[in-house]
């Protein structure tokens, strides 16, 4: 758990950089901010002198020496070089070069077989030394070189900190070599936008703002969701009793022929009732009265065995809840039983009705 934690702030400090780093390009382009170069002296000093402008207005060179602090430099020249992007470029003589020999399919991946070679061709290690290398140059044989330029960080440090120290955006040093214009070090240092604008601070309250409003417009969707919901349940069950009320309306102000055919829809059928039935009796029964009223039917007659009379409609799918709802006599003048036997009617006639 923790590790993923510690995976996902890495990711997220990595994403704030890369944003952080694009909008202050984006501005850089548009801001066009002053560029301004410092060169090396042999005494140690850096002269200071305009690339490029803002405004156009011309600046007169300066010379700066490397120390603690801000150095006293004249209003116009701290305002031109807070926001700017300043080059340095160092003397040749502190600067130590070395031709690399590498094949040309070594092209795409320069940067780690240069990083392997630099503990072999300088006497600094990797962590205490800023390189950079020229354009690979084809040789002949499918191989390429390349000039490497490279210098203590100790060196640099004292001109890094002078020009974080006069508030610029960014540094670049370099140096110039017999192959050429060699970049050793790029970084950047605050926002182009100015120092009062903390782009990673405010990427980061972005992003908590953003969370926070996700996690309220969750609460709010789920409690108006249950709310909405609810309302749509009860505005259902309205139209539910609504359209029944339409219904009995309708069936009140309903027509003769309306009245006939729902009867005819809701009514058992009397002569199915009787086929029915005799399928149901056995041939020693007589039936004497039918009576059907609703969903019931009630007959009457004589049988050699009554009771058997209810265990055979109750078998039968047309009729239901048979029972006798009179006692059953025998006369003495007659052969058999007379019941009184009431069942109810199902919907079910067979596959044609």
């Amino acid at each position: 758990m923790m590790a993923m934690i510690a995976e996902s702030k890495a990711l997220l400090e990595a994403w704030i950089t890369t944003v952080s780093r694009a909008i202050d390009l984006l501005a850089d382009r548009f801001m066009r901010s002053r560029r301004i170069r410092f060169v090396e002296r042999e005494d140690g000093r850096f002269a200071a002198s305009v690339i490029s402008s803002q405004s156009g207005a011309a600046l007169p060179d300066v010379s700066v020496r490397p120390g603690a602090g801000k150095p006293p430099l004249p209003a116009e020249w701290l305002a031109a070089l807070a926001g700017s992007h300043v080059e340095v470029e160092l003397q040749p003589i502190h600067v130590m070069t070395h031709s690399l020999d590498f094949p040309s399919q070594a092209s795409d991946f320069l940067d780690g077989m240069i990083r392997a070679q630099i503990d072999r061709v300088t006497p600094w290690t990797v962590n205490d030394a800023v390189y950079g290398w020229s354009e690979p140059a084809p040789t002949g044989n499918d191989r390429i070189e390349v000039t490497l330029a490279a210098t203590s960080r100790p060196k640099v440090a004292p001109v890094l900190q002078l020009v974080e120290a006069l508030d610029a955006a960014s540094v670049v040093v370099c140096a110039t070599t017999p192959a050429g214009r060699i970049t050793l070090l790029e970084k950047p240092l605050r926002s182009v936008l100015g120092s009062a604008l903390n782009l990673p601070r405010l990427l980061r309250v972005t992003l908590l703002a953003a969370g926070i409003a996700a996690a309220a417009s969750l609460l709010i969707s789920v409690y108006l969701g249950d709310s909405l919901q609810s309302e749509l349940g009860d505005l259902q069950r309205r139209i539910s009793q609504r359209r029944a009320a339409l219904r009995l309306e309708a069936s009140g102000t309903a027509t003769g022929l309306d009245l006939l055919a729902k009867r005819k829809q809701t009514t058992p059928s009397s002569v199915m009732v009787l086929e029915a039935l005799s399928r149901v009796l056995p041939d020693s029964t007589y039936v004497t009265e039918l009576r059907i009223e609703g969903d019931k039917v009630q007959i009457v007659g004589m049988t050699q065995d009554a009771p058997s009379l209810i265990r055979l409609l109750e078998q039968s799918p047309q009729f239901t809840r048979a029972t006798f709802f009179a006692p059953t006599t025998r006369a003495a003048n007659e052969s058999g039983e007379r019941f009184h036997i009431e069942a109810h009617i199902t919907a079910y006639f067979g596959s044609g009705t």
